[in-house]
């Protein structure tokens, strides 16, 4: 008895209609001989974000260059969506992109994309696993533009520039805007890492944006108003410092630990 091969839900990600318009019509040529199904296409990150949250897809042809968010980005955040397509990348010609993909076997095409190589990469995909977090962070040349926030069905897409402070909460880091805050689960140490000319460290457990700094006072309130001595976190080098830090847009002050307490000189 032969089995029916379900057709494989590719959806397209390109800032520019005619190349979606080009994958339009080379992936209906290939559905002569693979069963596939054209699933939705959007022409930047957070459409592709939403769209992805209702449709299922199978792979992603997603194009490496376009404004406010590349591609490895786009990638990055669609780990957090709750089934991870595959990530076919489509680029004109990118160097540093193609030898990471390569030394990583990840799938690429190049453009002006052909029907065969097209073709193949779709036929692998079937038996493809997404990539992993830690892949695509070492394929990206700069710091992400975004911190994506999965809250109520949606990703949301957080400028980093908006970002005030990071905290670390048990296993959560608290995004910190002026509007309000939210809650992703990512290491505090990687985002220190990844946001390093952007962030300075004032406690064991929080990061806070160098361009944000408004200025320092002396004050026996901790964080949101805690005792030094109560802070969520704390450690016997983090407390006594007797330095708050005020930050543009946000009424409470922030304690910093002793072991910090050197940026006082640093940001007066």
């Amino acid at each position: 008895m032969s089995t029916i091969e379900l057709a494989l839900r590719v959806f397209i990600v390109d800032d520019e209609p005619p190349a979606r318009n080009r994958l339009r019509e080379l992936l209906s040529d290939c559905s002569e001989q693979l069963p596939l199904e054209i699933v939705g296409e959007a022409a930047n990150g957070q459409e592709a974000l939403d769209k992805l949250l209702v449709v299922t897809a199978d792979v992603v042809l997603l194009d490496i260059r376009m404004p406010q968010m590349d591609g490895i980005e786009l990638a990055h955040h669609l780990q957090k969506l709750p089934y991870p397509p595959v990530i076919i990348f489509t680029t004109a010609y990118d160097a540093y992109a193609i030898k990471a993909f390569e030394l990583h076997a990840i799938d690429y095409l190049l453009k002006p994309i052909r029907l065969g190589r097209l073709f193949d990469a779709l036929s692998r995909a079937r038996t493809a696993v997404p990539i992993k977090v830690e892949v695509l962070r070492e394929l990206l040349p700069e710091p992400r533009r975004h911190l994506a926030i999965h809250e109520r069905g949606r990703i949301h897409l957080i400028p980093i520039e908006q970002v005030l402070f990071l905290r670390a909460e048990l296993k959560y880091i608290t995004v910190r805007t002026s509007e309000r805050e939210y809650l992703i689960e990512e290491s505090l140490t990687a985002l220190e890492k990844e946001f390093a000319t952007r962030f300075v460290r004032i406690h064991r457990n929080c990061l806070v944006a160098k361009d944000a700094i408004e200025g320092f006072e002396r004050g026996s309130a901790g964080m949101g108003g805690e005792p030094l001595n109560s802070q969520r976190g704390g450690d016997a080098n983090a407390e006594g410092s007797g330095w708050m830090v005020k930050l543009k847009n946000l009424p409470e002050a922030l304690a910093i630990s002793r072991r910090q307490q050197h940026i006082v000189k640093e940001f007066s």
